[in-house]
């Protein structure tokens, strides 16, 4: 009697992003694989994200959080519901993504070839520039407190980074992992809400002996979001915010004494003497920014979670 395949529910997080979603969801359709459930976390969309969802897809499960509650905490509440309805696998997978037909094939093979990879890595292309790399994989550079991906603006080739690698993580625009993994190391850490959630939860991971890889032939095509592109007051933000927190989370005393030493101090620093010299000539743009990143540094020390504050994400 044949073995019944793996099943594997994919979680997408909405937030104001039908259109996305909805693109989504139809590569979805095409996806090869017999044995798998997309569900749709919405995370407090105010647009009309669900009555569309549910007129396009009348089956498809949609988790309602009715307020917004962060990359982390969205995908957390995707996790649980795939756990409890008996998922082998689950793929946290962005909604401004679509993905080739054999991905989940992929994936599983990944995971036979490298039997202790228990998170797995898609090659992730950019959609605005299809055969060009955006990521497969990263590691932590301790030089400069940051992650780096070495794929990240390769172009493709039959030769390009194939093999599959032992990471530091992989990105969260499209992260495989068993059920073991939240069974042993329990869910993202929502104080993060955004950015660095993926990175810390992979290095949970490997200190609980779990490997993180990177899974070459699952390949995706991500937009990567407009709101976080550009520069983004907000962005700032939480990537100061995170960062601060995943060196709280991930580095010893001694590292972290290092750290801020050697990079944090003088990077908020530069940043300050910055903001004041822009705001005497009154370049508001580039003030704003450099403002939220000094308010993100800032939230943290105060131990200021959640959302960042209203004037990151108003409109002028």
């Amino acid at each position: 009697m044949n073995k019944r395949p793996d099943k594997i529910i994919i979680i997408l997080l909405n937030w104001n992003g039908k259109k996305d979603t909805l693109e989504c969801l139809a590569s979805l359709q095409k996806v090869e694989y017999p044995n798998f459930l997309t569900i749709v976390v919405d995370n407090g969309s105010t647009d009309d994200s669900v009555p569309a969802l549910r007129a396009a897809y009348p089956n498809l499960p949609i988790l309602e959080t009715q307020a917004n509650l962060g990359f982390a905490g969205g995908n957390n509440v995707g996790i649980e519901w795939a756990l409890r309805h008996h998922a082998q696998w689950i793929l946290l997978l962005n909604n401004d993504t679509t993905v080739a037909p054999d991905f989940l094939n992929a994936f599983l093979l990944a995971a036979k070839e490298q039997p202790k990879a228990k998170i797995l890595g898609a090659k992730i292309y950019r959609s605005s520039d299809p055969t060009r790399i955006d990521h497969c994989g990263g590691f932590w550079n301790p030089k400069i407190a940051e992650f780096e991906s070495p794929a990240s603006g390769h172009l493709d080739d039959p030769y390009a980074f194939t093999e599959m690698k032992p990471v530091d993580y992989v990105c969260g625009a499209a992260l495989f992992m068993h059920r073991s993994v939240p069974e042993a190391i329990g869910l993202l850490e929502p104080r993060y809400f955004l950015f660095w959630e993926e990175t810390d939860f992979c290095f949970r991971a490997r200190k609980a002996g779990l490997e993180v890889w990177t899974a070459p032939s699952a390949k995706i095509w991500h937009k990567v979001s407009s709101s976080f592109t550009g520069g983004k007051p907000h962005m700032h933000y939480f990537w100061w915010r995170s960062r601060l927190l995943w060196i709280e989370r991930n580095c010893t005393s001694e590292e972290k004494q290092l750290l801020y030493r050697t990079v944090i101090y003088p990077e908020l620093w530069k940043s300050l003497r910055h903001y004041l010299i822009k705001t005497l000539f009154g370049r508001k743009e580039k003030t704003k920014r450099l403002k939220a990143g000094l308010m993100g540094a800032l939230d943290y020390f105060r131990r200021r979670f959640g959302n960042c504050p209203a004037w990151l994400i108003k409109k002028n």
